[in-house]
């Protein structure tokens, strides 16, 4: 094991695995304070997309370093056959789980409590010129205080634009069936609101308890994303505000010049 991270962290148990590696919780020899160690085996990159990932991650999250509701980045170790890295500890859960095992659907002011600081995160990256690009609930965690923490930003990109720099559009198909956006499915080139699109299906799904668009397949999913026919059940948005059915409308919209910003959103 790395010699600086035996020196300033006591690794503890695992707590989560993953394709290239685990997360341990461990504790500083200094503060005494806990976090998460993600150590991660180089010999499993398979190839240059998976050292690329590797490579952008750590930087992303340096960059973003300071907004609360952000995953922070404390330290990077690296020995000869693995990269560790120590993060915030967040123990309390993703928000996929929330969502699969509660029994009723999320009041408004419940959705609300989870979808502020998730659009102020979302907000926040943009104005530094970041796209996360895989926006779920997966990737929502919470710590021990319950603090929600936007995390994984594997697939994040660039985008330019953070301190008046030049802006760039993104190309690439990535994120997640359910939350992806229609122009990254039609192989367009896009920009930073595809990050508002997958937020609106989550804060939709939040209310309704269902997605906006599905299929029994991954390519059916694919498709009803690609049309983008939002609706409105009678059964399910009965007693669901008119102010949050019309935000829904401005955040899960096909045409992306009329979409909300992550900036307009927060605003509302």
């Amino acid at each position: 094991m790395c010699e600086g991270l035996k020196r300033d962290y006591q690794l503890c148990e695992e707590i989560g695995r993953g394709r290239f590696g685990v997360v341990y919780r461990c504790i500083s020899t200094i503060s005494g304070d806990s976090f998460a160690c993600k150590s991660i085996e180089k010999r499993l990159l398979s190839d240059s997309t998976d050292l690329e990932c590797l490579e952008k991650e750590p930087k992303i999250l340096h960059l973003l370093s300071g907004h609360p509701n952000i995953l922070q980045l404390h330290k990077i170790y690296e020995d000869e056959t693995s990269l560790h890295i120590i993060t915030d500890l967040c123990d309390s859960g993703d928000l996929f789980h929330r969502i699969t095992t509660t029994t009723t659907t999320f009041s408004e002011p419940e959705a609300a409590s989870i979808f502020k600081p998730l659009i102020s995160a979302i907000s926040y990256c943009h104005r530094m010129g970041v796209s996360h690009r895989d926006i779920k609930p997966d990737n929502i965690i919470f710590d021990s205080r319950n603090k929600l923490k936007l995390a994984d930003f594997g697939s994040a990109e660039w985008f330019g634009g953070g301190g008046g720099g030049e802006r760039r559009t993104m190309r690439g198909v990535v994120g997640t069936p359910y939350y992806v956006a229609p122009e990254v499915l039609y192989g367009r080139e896009y920009n930073e609101k595809v990050d508002v699109w997958s937020a609106g299906v989550i804060l939709y799904i939040m209310i309704a308890g269902v997605p906006p668009f599905y299929g029994e397949t991954a390519v059916e999913t694919f498709e009803a994303v690609m049309r983008g026919n939002l609706r409105f059940p009678a059964r399910v948005f009965r007693s669901v505000s008119s102010e949050a059915k019309d935000l829904l409308r401005k955040m899960i919209c096909k045409d992306v010049s009329r979409r909300l910003s992550a900036e307009q959103v927060l605003s509302k």
